[in-house]
């Protein structure tokens, strides 16, 4: 069984976002271009100084770091982020907003117990990625053949 390692407070974005069930994350985690899936690396916002890589361009509390969590802002949730949290909501099956509202009301810890629950891989114990609702440890023949890498079947 694998570790679930991908549930760590820096790897939640000021948006709501899990970094670590991200497919960048698990693609650089799991190392899928050397086994050929182009995939594009990603560390996680925070961890490489990028507040949030979705809203930090259009957010002035985020480029002045006024800010930890969106929804310390009046504005929250504001059009930025309820456009993108509509289009997860949509297709990636989560919710920046509904994340968010979690950690405001229960605390980090709590919300990172819940994550580590709902994208637990049933079969290692790995982390299922949001965008494709795969383990990219266990579910390696399906991803390898996919033709929609950002789509759950």
């Amino acid at each position: 069984m694998l570790k679930n390692n991908a549930m760590q407070p820096d790897l939640i974005a000021p948006c709501g976002m899990n970094c670590g069930v991200c497919s960048g994350y698990l693609a650089l985690t799991y190392d899928i271009k050397q086994k050929g899936i182009r995939i594009p690396y990603c560390a996680g916002c925070r961890i490489r100084e990028k507040k949030c890589s979705f809203l930090k361009k259009r957010c002035e509390n985020l480029r002045n770091n006024t800010i930890q969590y969106c929804f310390e802002c009046d504005a929250f949730p504001c059009k930025n982020l309820q456009g993108i949290d509509k289009r997860y909501r949509t297709y990636f099956r989560m919710s920046m907003i509904e994340n968010l509202e979690h950690i405001k009301k229960e605390g980090i810890n709590k919300f990172l117990r819940q994550q580590k629950k709902k994208w637990a891989c049933p079969t290692c114990g790995g982390t299922v990625c949001c965008h494709n609702g795969l383990c990219f440890h266990c579910d390696f023949n399906k991803l390898e053949n996919k033709k929609k890498l950002y789509r759950w079947e």
